[in-house]
């Protein structure tokens, strides 16, 4: 299998009506999203921050922040990073939901010959298709991104990060079993812009390619 099934997959006659282009897709709309976006939109990068659905079978993920400090901190970031995205105007879409995520080629939803654009992820929401360079997930578990990983015959070795940034998928606030604390999350949302702005710089020295048109099923 190559795809992660956030939620079952429709039948491919109900592929959406249309895809839509963007550097990086960000799977969950709280801190973690919020915090990767602020860092891709300080550095010219544009993203589409989505909403995530739970993993039915992750389990319960414990929180390291019991104390009031910690909480003072978060909800005060939290504040900071709303302020953010609304006066600059990040495309954060609460209303929409990431159904399927899958790379292109390996897609039920959007075939490779229907891509007239070099992206390598597909993202299904009700409203249609985001085509991305990358992908940032917030909650999805590390288990799964594992065997993912294996399915696809992609060495994971002893850098798990690294075999995934090789693809364009990135992790911030994705723990094994504790929530990454305020700081911690803030320090990968920073690392993993910095990885997308090495990618997109990558990007940028091939020709640029005609621009999509809607994809209609």
């Amino acid at each position: 299998m190559t795809s992660l099934p956030l939620e079952s997959v429709r039948a491919a006659s109900s592929a959406c009506a249309y895809a839509e282009l963007t550097t990086t897709v960000v799977i969950g709309a709280g801190l973690s999203g919020l915090a990767v976006a602020s860092e891709l939109s300080r550095r010219g990068i544009d993203s589409i921050v989505v909403e995530s659905l739970e993993c039915l079978d992750s389990g319960a993920c414990r929180t390291v922040m019991t104390d009031s400090v910690s909480l003072s901190e978060r909800s005060e970031l939290m504040r900071l990073l709303r302020g953010y995205a609304s006066s600059h105007r990040l495309d954060v879409r609460h209303s929409t939901i990431a159904e399927h995520l899958s790379i292109i080629g390996h897609s039920k939803i959007l075939p490779e010959d229907r891509v007239p654009v070099s992206k390598k992820w597909a993202v299904q929401t009700a409203d249609g298709v985001l085509l991305a360079d990358h992908v940032v997930l917030t909650k999805y578990p590390q288990n799964q991104l594992r065997r993912l990983l294996r399915s696809m015959g992609i060495a994971i070795g002893s850098d798990f990060k690294a075999a995934l940034r090789a693809i364009g998928l990135h992790l911030v606030g994705v723990g094994e079993l504790l929530t990454p604390t305020t700081r911690e999350i803030v320090r990968q949302a920073k690392l993993v812009s910095d990885a997308i702005v090495a990618g997109s710089r990558a990007i940028a020295q091939f020709p640029p390619l005609p621009a999509v048109s809607p994809l209609r099923a």
